[in-house]
C-alpha cells in the first residue's frame, strides 16, 4: 500500500487550494491530511499534517500537524460532514489556542472532508472570507466541488502508483521481477561509474527444488517460492537493496556500495536465515491435508563485485551481463563443490 506522502502531493494540493480560494477569496486556507499508517484508535490518537497553506502563518504550517480532536479541521475529520462556523466566539468547535499560538484572529471559516476511496483522510479548510464577508451555502456547496476534484485526482495518482508498482513486481514473490532487476542494475552499475563506487551481486539458486514438486506439487513449490521471498525481505534490510526473483528459483540482490566481504556478510546471513526455517508449515486450501515435508531447503549462492571482478571498461549493458556472469558462475561453482554453500567470484 502507498502512503499519501509518497505520492509527493504537496505541490499538486497547493495547486487546488489556491484554485479554491481564486472561487472563494479568503484570507487563509490549508489542507491538512493524515498518514494511513499513524491513525490512532480514536481522533486524539490520530495527527493531521498541513501539506498546503496560504496567508501569514503558512511558511510555519507547513509539515506541522494538528491532533484530530481539535477544531473545526477535527469535527470534519472526525464527522465526514461539511463545516460552515460563523461566529468562534460561539461555536464549539472553534480551536482559540491556534489563533494564540501563531498571533492570528479566526473570523470565520469554512471546511470540507477530502476522501479517498470513501474513507476521509483529510480537510480542505479557508478562514476569513475577503472584504470582511461571511462565507455562505454557495461558498461551501464550491469547497465540496473542489474536495471531490481532489479526491478523485488523488485516487488516479494511486492508482497509476499501483499500477506502475505491479508491472515491477513478481506476482508470487512480490519482490521485484527480472524487468526492474535489469533496470535497477544497469542505474546501479552507471551510479557506481560516476561516484568511483561499487555494485555487489548476489545470485541465488534453491538446491534441488524440482524435488518439491515431484513430491509435492506445483502448488507447494509456489508456496515455498513464495516463503522464500518473504525470508529475503525479513532478512535483507540493507538500504538501497534490490531484491527480485530472476526466474523459476533462482533469485538476486543488488548490493550498491558494497565490498565483498560486505556482500559475502549478507549472502552468509540469508544461507543461515535458510537454514533456520522449516518451510510449508500449516494447512493449504489446495492440500487435503497437514504437508509433512521435513527435508531441509539448501541453496547455491555466488557473489560478485564491480568492479573487483570486472574491470570499468565497455558499455553499461556489457558490464551488467559480465556482472550476472561472473555471479551466476560463482553460483555454479558452489553447486558443484557440494551445494549449500555461498562462493565469491573468482
Amino acid at each position: 500500500m502507498f502512503t499519501l506522502s509518497e505520492l509527493r502531493l504537496g505541490p499538486f494540493l497547493g495547486e487546488i487550494l489556491i484554485k479554491a480560494n481564486d472561487f472563494v477569496p479568503s484570507s487563509a486556507g490549508s489542507i491538512l491530511m493524515d498518514r494511513p499508517f499513524e491513525r490512532g484508535e480514536t481522533a486524539a490518537d490520530t495527527q493531521l499534517y498541513f501539506v498546503a497553506a496560504f496567508g501569514p502563518a503558512a511558511s510555519d504550517l507547513l509539515g506541522q500537524s494538528l491532533l484530530a480532536d481539535r477544531g473545526v479541521v477535527g469535527y470534519v475529520y472526525r464527522t465526514g460532514e461539511p463545516y460552515l462556523m460563523d461566529d468562534p466566539e460561539t461555536d464549539p468547535n472553534f480551536y482559540s489556542k491556534f489563533d494564540r499560538d501563531h498571533e492570528f484572529r479566526t473570523a470565520c471559516a469554512v471546511a470540507v472532508p477530502i476522501r479517498i476511496e470513501r474513507t476521509v483522510c483529510g480537510v480542505l479548510e479557508l478562514v476569513n472570507r475577503s472584504e470582511g464577508k461571511r462565507y455562505e451555502s454557495q461558498d461551501l456547496e464550491l469547497l465540496e466541488i473542489f474536495a471531490r476534484y481532489t479526491s478523485v485526482s488523488i485516487e488516479n495518482l494511486l492508482d497509476a502508483q499501483r499500477a506502475n508498482e505491479m508491472a515491477r513486481r513478481d506476482d508470487l514473490t512480490g519482490l521485484h521481477n527480472d524487468r526492474f532487476f535489469h533496470h535497477r542494475l544497469s542505474e546501479d552499475l552507471i551510479r557506481a561509474d560516476v561516484t568511483d563506487s561499487t555494485v555487489a551481486l548476489i545470485f541465488l539458486d534453491l538446491d534441488n527444488f524440482k524435488g518439491v514438486n515431484d513430491t509435492h506439487g506445483h502448488l507447494a513449490g509456489s508456496q515455498v517460492l513464495k516463503e522464500f521471498g518473504y525470508l529475503l525481505k525479513q532478512t535483507v534490510t540493507v538500504p538501497g537493496a534490490t531484491l527480485a526473483r530472476y526466474g523459476g528459483d533462482e533469485f538476486v540482490i543488488i548490493l550498491p556500495d558494497h565490498s565483498v566481504g560486505d556482500a559475502l556478510a549478507v549472502a552468509e546471513s540469508v544461507h543461515a536465515a535458510l537454514r533456520r526455517t522449516t518451510f510449508l508449515q500449516g494447512s493449504f486450501s489446495w492440500a487435503e491435508g497437514p504437508i509433512y515435508w521435513r527435508e531441509p531447503l539448501t541453496m547455491s549462492v555466488g557473489v560478485a563485485v564491480y568492479p573487483i571482478h570486472l574491470a570499468r571498461k565497455g558499455t553499461v549493458d556489457l558490464k551488467k551481463n559480465l556482472l550476472l556472469r561472473a555471479a551466476d558462475q560463482a553460483m555454479y561453482e558452489a553447486k558443484a563443490a557440494g551445494k549449500d554453500r555461498v562462493q565469491v567470484a573468482r
